[in-house]
């Protein structure tokens, strides 16, 4: 990602760059992982119980399972790609002009491909167990459902932007993948038994796919797409401003 704010499409020489491909590979492989171990630990439960997700202790499982998942595919992409892991989280990145549309664009595709790779896999691996996705829980409705997505996205990309992309981050910037993988999983913990707590649509849409659920996917991309431009924009103008210019010297005059 960009050190400084620069709003561009990107040069054409970039879409062929190597190191544009090898960014789009992190971000296929690093969402892969995620989205496996993720999606993994549901149908992991589904295997154990009748009813998964309905105890606190199998929440506990799926937030950590998510927070551990999110802090290795981070840790091991962000040299690469910056780690983003995630269409919101590169959403907000592409708003703060710390990335180009081009590399956003190969970003989004990775990180689709990435997810619909999982879920095959899962679905390989466990003897065609249809995966979960995400759903509103009874009695929460799509608005509230909405809020909450924004709500938990937003906390998501402040903590991104806080400890990964703000130029002045020092040395907080060591525990980026920590902090945002705990974040997540902070969310999973208090959003889970409303709507699953998604806050990433890749996460979404690869399960929706290959499981064929999409009752209310809709929530899903719009609710983390919205929460990760507020905070982003937020962040990137009122924190992060841009430094005046050095002062230039008169030049100096004969008389």
């Amino acid at each position: 990602m960009a050190t400084s704010r620069n709003y561009e499409f990107g040069r054409m020489s970039e879409a062929s760059h190597p190191d544009s491909i090898r960014a789009a590979m992190a971000e296929l492989v690093s969402t892969c992982l995620f989205v496996f171990v993720g999606e993994g630990s549901v149908l992991a439960l589904n295997q154990i119980y009748k009813e998964p997700g309905s105890s606190a202790s199998e929440l506990v499982v799926i937030a950590v399972a998510h927070a551990f998942a999110l802090f290795a595919a981070i840790a091991a992409s962000a040299h690469v790609s910056g780690g983003h892991v995630n269409p919101a989280v590169t959403f907000g990145a592409l708003l703060g002009g710390r990335i180009s549309v081009l590399k956003a664009l190969y970003y989004w595709v990775a990180q689709i491909l990435g997810s619909v790779v999982a879920a095959l896999l899962l679905r390989l691996v466990t003897n065609n167990m249809r995966p979960e996705g995400f759903s509103v829980s009874p009695g929460v409705g799509a608005f509230h459902s909405l809020l909450l997505e924004i709500a938990l996205t937003f906390g998501l990309m402040y903590t991104v932007y806080a400890t990964a992309i703000d130029p002045k981050r020092g040395a907080i910037g060591t525990v980026a993948s920590l902090a945002i993988g705990l974040v997540v999983g902070a969310n999973i913990l208090a959003g889970g038994p409303f709507d699953g707590a998604c806050m990433n649509p890749a996460r979404a849409f690869g399960p929706a796919l290959v499981g064929w659920r999409w009752n209310y996917h809709w929530i899903f991309w719009v609710g983390p797409l919205i929460g990760a431009a507020l905070a982003a924009v937020l962040y990137e103008y009122i924190m992060v401003p841009i430094d005046p210019p050095p002062h230039q010297p008169l030049p100096a005059e004969d008389y």
